[in-house]
């Protein structure tokens, strides 16, 4: 291997622990500050933040975040990988995914409209990091971030959630929470803490389970807690997802001993009920794996469309959860139906052993997530907008009949033509799997459809089925086997209470036949013939047909008492029931002759309605009885006696009458209904137009409003953070006593300070007025004019001014600059008053110690001992005969004294150096081949660390007052 490659991957940085998806909405920067704010510096996790961003607008996060954390805050760039202790933002625009913990960032396929990036990014850290994901849901409108938590719940990941009083906006926390899968339901200062006890617990990132767990009395104990609470046996469920989500319940709740999480889950019901939903947790959506759908619909569905028998299809989706599957079947078949022009009676069973999860399906309303997963088309033509959901429409809805059904227990459906078992069959041990494939396979019909999920198979059961795309897992059924009437049983486990075995309770069916036989035995003794008769003129129940007054026709069989009656007695049966039903009362016919083969009989017919019950159907009865002799009652007027000629002219007559109104009011009413539905037609085709354009618009406000609040959200903070740098601008310019003047390109006064008045005559009401408009108060010079030098040529002006009170100001003309452009100028006057004065002084001091220096014949020179150059100064030149401002070495200089003396002049420099004196040493100079005499002294220079930098010396011409001195003579001179 390569040195590069190596140092490469030795400089990785390590994997974090757990990788933290947040998501935030409208609102979520207040709790994104406060989170990160109580959130310690080194935790060994990363953060990945993803918010609703305005496309429009650049985004302030990066700079606000990062004043409320320790942690490194930096935005996504494409292809970074994840590392610990850092937050990544998401930038604007783009939508992210993670991939073997590196993050990938798209564009956005919809630029406008509802996009979701935190489903998008929780579903993808979820597939990525499994038990090592963790979701957080802040503030936010909508419901973004709900399908991502149940999926990040399913892989085994953690969630949390803000609590809905501490949301600016709760739409997306309450909408997370309704799904009932996290964890924790807290306000953002209190999720910090609680998440490093979970990512600290031990147990927390343990893979492999079996230390947990060393012996089967615990689960049992629980299995046995679960089945006697919610009535489910999860004893045969697969042991490595029930000990994991159990392993996590422990995390969750910080019980390291299975024994302990035992007595925990005996004392708070409620843990129990996370358990349970724990362990039945179900992710479903829409339309899901969208292929395997697609071919229902191109080949699978229009066959069994064809092939339906009594225009009726019927469909079982098993483990329905909260209902996309079996809704999204609904509104498939609708379309095969349209696209052949073939309108069957289709019903969908749809169930599941989750309560929870079916009262949610029953309600056929699901947050604007969904529409991530349907086209525009199925939502407009499907789903109603009610307040922030979705609502199935009653069509779909009453396609579908939701049940709680244990498969397991509970009886199965039958004659099913398709059936949809996806995802469920994983969690189950073979055994189970064996007995839901027997069960489906008594449940279908010949070549009846069975759908599993991508990751099911039929094991032991293929013999039964016939795979017809094993990518999608699509089978048929071969029909019905012998082997199903010995269908395995799972080990019995008689349920006790109190100490007793539960007795059986028995079943509605089996009390119908009971009193099925009880009715048969009475019949024997009880002679009457009698028929109980429901309002659509059907036969319910017939007892006793000793005389045949019922004829069932060849062929096809109905159950309409007027087409199974003999003819005698249609009249008065049919003119006696519309009567009964009509006024609710008893009603007698006696001697109504018929024939009973050619033998003449007269019959007294009784019909009365029978007692009616809450939410059932009405019935009446009827009961013919042989005359025995012709009685005529006081009780009874002479109308119960039967006239055929005379009730069927009245029955004729009323039919007449009846039908010829009938059609009168079915003409008036077909001519409206046909001008109604034109204009119901064009008025239905505006308003969905007008809905899709509506709902559309609706979608983009709530988008785009999400994204200004955002904005907003920011801008206000940046506001705050400009009032108080403003604030300390201010202070800044008050407290020094310089005067500011700033003007814009219009050179209009923008801000001042009152010092600048000294210079220019301001006041408050001058603002936003050009500075020509004012005076000023200098002498001889014209500061406008440099003014607009500077504003034409983008230059700096700096001249001493004096003002008409005689007092001095430097004053400074700068460019005012925005983004790198001059868009303006700065004035600056600075109070010099006291530094002229000082400079005034000092220059009247130079010249009397100048005019000193002449008059005594004294120079002054510098030596740097670095560079050993010796600067001179003032009358210093003409005494070493020297050109000005021209530096001399130190060799140089010694080399100018006269040879005899130029050893001690050495060594006294070099002594001065060492330690100081106040000594004076006086030698001979050689100038112009004659001899002077002159005097030095030399004073050390230090540093600011008190180490020799230099030497000052003083050197006086003393030849005016000394006898000149032969040259050889090594003697020195003296002047006393």
């Amino acid at each position: 291997m390569e040195p590069e490659i190596i140092n490469e991957i030795q400089e990785t940085p390590t994997e974090p622990m757990y990788y933290v998806g947040v998501g935030a909405s409208a609102g979520g920067l207040e709790a994104l500050e406060s989170f990160f704010k109580h959130m310690p510096a080194d935790t060994g996790l990363t953060f990945i933040v993803i918010q609703h961003l305005s496309p429009d607008y650049k985004t302030l996060m990066v700079e606000l975040l990062s004043k409320h954390t320790a942690l490194e805050v930096v935005t996504i760039e494409e292809g970074m990988q994840a590392c610990q202790n850092t937050v990544y933002l998401i930038p604007p625009k783009k939508n992210l995914t993670i991939f073997h913990g590196t993050l990938l960032l798209n564009e956005q396929e919809v630029p406008r409209g509802i996009n979701l990036p935190i489903d998008i990014f929780f579903r993808s850290l979820a597939d990525d990091q499994k038990e090592k994901a963790i979701g957080i849901i802040l503030s936010g409108t909508g419901s973004d971030g709900t399908r991502g938590v149940r999926a990040i719940k399913e892989n085994g990941g953690m969630v949390m959630v803000q609590d809905e009083d501490s949301s600016k906006f709760d739409g997306m926390p309450r909408s997370a929470i309704a799904t009932g899968v996290p964890d924790f339901v807290l306000r953002p200062e209190q999720m910090p803490s609680q998440l490093l006890s979970f990512v600290k617990n031990p147990y927390g990132a343990t893979k492999h389970s079996s230390g947990l767990f060393p012996s089967e009395d615990g689960l049992m104990r629980i299995f046995s807690l679960l089945r006697e609470r919610h009535r489910v046996d999860f004893t045969y469920y697969k042991p490595n997802t029930v000990i994991r989500r159990i392993e996590r319940r422990m995390t969750v709740n910080q019980i390291p001993k299975l024994t302990d999480y035992v007595k925990f889950l005996e004392s708070y019901p409620r843990e129990l009920l996370s358990l349970y939903n724990e362990l039945l947790i179900g992710v479903t959506y829409f339309f899901r794996d969208g292929e395997a759908f697609e071919t229902l619909r191109t080949k699978w569905l229009p066959t069994l469309i064809e092939k339906a028998e009594n225009k009726q299809l019927r469909i079982w989706v098993a483990g329905c959860s909260t209902g996309e599957e079996a809704y999204s079947l609904a509104m498939l078949c609708r379309e095969c139906m349209e696209e052949l022009n073939v309108f069957l009676d289709v019903k969908i069973f749809a169930t599941d052993v989750d309560k929870d999860a079916i009262t949610i399906a029953g309600t056929g309303a699901y947050p604007e997530s969904i529409t991530a997963d349907l086209s525009p088309e199925l939502i407009t033509k499907y789903f109603q907008k009610r307040d922030e959901n979705y609502v199935v429409t009653r069509k779909i809805r009453e396609m579908v009949v939701f049940a709680q059904h244990n498969l397991i227990k509970d009886p199965p459906f039958t004659n099913m033509d398709l059936i949809s078992c996806r995802n469920l069959l994983i969690y189950l041990q073979p055994v189970l799997q064996k007995k839901v494939f027997q069960l489906f396979n008594f449940s279908l019909n010949a070549h009846g459809i069975l759908l599993l999920g991508p990751s099911e198979s039929l094991g032991d059961m293929a013999d039964f089925f016939e795979a017809v795309d094993h990518k999608w897992k699509i089978y048929l059924s071969r029909g019905r086997s012998k082997y199903l009437t010995q269908m395995s049983e799972l080990p019995h486990v008689v349920e006790k209470r109190n100490g007793y075995p539960t007795s059986v309770k028995q079943s509605d069916y089996e009390q119908d036949r009971f009193l099925q036989r009880f009715l048969e035995f009475i019949a024997q003794d009880y002679q009457p013939f009698a028929v109980v008769v429901n309002e659509h003129m059907e036969l319910v129940f017939v007892l006793n047909d000793q005389n045949h007054f019922l004829k069932y026709p060849f062929g096809k069989t109905s159950q309409e008492i007027n087409k199974v009656i003999i003819d005698e007695l249609k009249i008065p049966i049919s003119t006696g029931l519309q009567k009964a039903f009509s006024s609710n009362e008893t009603l007698r016919y006696n001697s109504v002759r018929i024939y009973s083969g050619n033998t003449p009989l007269s019959v007294d017919i009784r019909i009365c309605p029978l007692p009616e019950k809450r939410n059932r159907e009405r019935l009446v009865g009827i009961f013919i009885t042989e005359s025995k002799q012709p009685v005529i009652s006081e009780m009874l007027p002479e109308k119960n006696t039967f006239d055929v000629s005379k009730e069927s002219e009245q029955r004729i007559l009323d039919l007449e009458h009846e039908l010829q109104f009938t059609r009168e009011n079915l003409q008036a009413t077909v001519e409206e209904l046909e001008t109604s539905n034109e204009e119901l037609q064009a008025t239905n085709e505006e308003l969905l137009a007008s809905n899709e354009e509506l709902q559309s618009t609706n979608e983009e406000l709530q988008s785009v409003n999400e994204e200004l609040y955002t904005v907003n959200a920011e801008l206000q903070q940046k506001i705050i953070e400009m009032t108080q740098l403003n604030n300390d601008m201010d202070n800044l310019l008050k407290n020094r006593d310089v005067g500011m003047l700033f003007l814009g390109p219009d050179l209009k006064i923008r801000k001042f300070t009152q010092e600048i008045n000294r210079i220019f005559q301001v006041i408050d009401s001058d603002i936003g007025r050009p500075i020509t408009h004012l005076n000023h108060r200098l002498i001889k010079v014209n500061p406008l004019a440099w003014i607009q030098e500077v504003l034409d040529n983008d230059t700096l002006i700096e001249q001493e001014v004096i003002n008409d009170q005689q007092h001095w100001y430097l004053l400074k003309i700068n460019p005012y600059y925005e983004d790198g452009e001059p868009l303006g100028v700065v004035i600056s006057a600075i109070d010099i008053q006291s530094l002229k004065l000082t400079q005034q002084e000092l220059e009247q001091e130079k010249r009397r110690l100048d005019l000193s220096q002449e008059l005594v014949g004294i120079g002054s020179w510098e030596l740097d001992l670095q560079s050993e150059l010796i600067q001179c100064f003032d009358l210093a030149f003409e005494i070493l005969d020297h050109p000005r401002n021209v530096p001399l070495t130190l060799d140089e200089f010694i080399s100018k004294a006269h040879p005899d003396d130029q050893e001690n002049l050495n060594s006294f420099i070099r002594k001065t150096v060492v330690q100081e004196s106040d000594e004076i040493l006086e030698h001979r100079l050689i100038k112009n081949g004659e001899v002077f005499l002159v005097r030095e002294k030399l004073k050390v220079i230090r540093n600011h660390q008190g180490e020799p930098s230099g030497i000052l010396g003083v050197i006086q011409d003393v030849n005016s007052g000394m006898v000149q001195c032969p040259l050889g003579n090594s003697q020195s001179c003296s002047l006393r």
